[in-house]
């Protein structure tokens, strides 16, 4: 397609004109030239239209950021909150994936780490669910009777000490899996490799990071198992659990 079909594509996707749509593109293709290597570069800007060729130009080595500093530089560039960014940026690589080859999708795919999955999943029309970070929280605050900040910090202290506990591919594919606000506890508590903790210590990190009692800990547990269980797929979430050791089982939501 030519360049003012992409953008039409663009703004259909995210309901916009062609003024906030042709801002994404920008915003998305500059940043995406900054992540990949000169020749991945110089491969993709010969399969686009040539108003896309001098947005994905750079002369600069490539830096070496993760999917969250993507979206970050997106919505920097393009003014615009977090959620926002990576709505939009998932529209322009469904738009990318209309217009160069699959096997280009595929050699940018190679470019990029694990975590830009659901960009790329976009390219390849293959749309993954991603529940906004607000319906979580609430999904969570309403389950432990809390206001948005307290099932912030108590969905921040278990995703925190989940990733200390599963191993840092689990983490990888949960990161893949839930809205850009949620990452940082996931690669804060994120280890070499897993670390064995019974139940108890599980409880007492969660406690020790949130501030408050054990048994309080415990019941902001299950509200973040529960809400995690609905948020994504099942077979991703039993990743998760099931290598958990059986004491684990009054945190996690009856199947």
């Amino acid at each position: 397609m030519d360049y003012e079909q992409f953008v039409k594509t663009v703004g259909q996707r995210i309901g916009q004109g062609a003024e906030s749509a042709g801002r994404a593109v920008e915003a998305t293709l500059q940043t995406l030239s900054e992540r990949l290597s000169t020749e991945q570069s110089h491969d993709l800007m010969g399969e686009v239209p040539p108003e896309m060729m001098r947005l994905l130009y750079s002369e600069s080595s490539p830096e070496p950021f993760d999917a969250d500093e993507f979206l970050h530089r997106v919505a920097e560039r393009e003014g615009v909150d977090l959620e926002t960014a990576d709505r939009h940026a998932r529209a322009v690589f469904w738009a990318l994936g209309q217009t160069v080859s699959p096997d280009e999708i595929a050699y940018l795919a190679a470019d990029l780490p694990h975590d830009f999955a659901p960009l790329l999943e976009e390219a390849r029309r293959r749309h993954i669910e991603i529940v906004p970070a607000g319906r979580f929280l609430d999904a969570v605050a309403g389950r432990a009777a809390l206001d948005r900040a307290g099932a912030h910090r108590a969905t921040e202290a278990v995703l925190e000490t989940l990733a200390e506990r599963i191993t840092p591919g689990e983490v990888e594919d949960l990161i893949s899996r839930l809205p850009v606000q949620l990452h940082a506890p996931l690669k804060r508590g994120v280890t070499v490799k897993a670390t064995r903790m019974p139940v108890e210590e599980f409880i007492r990190r969660i406690a020790e990071r949130e501030h408050v009692p054990p048994g309080t800990a415990r019941e902001h547990a299950l509200a973040v198992f529960t809400t995690l269980r609905e948020s994504i797929p099942h077979e991703e979430f039993l990743d998760v659990t099931d290598h958990l050791p059986s004491d684990y089982a009054p945190l996690l939501p009856a199947s």
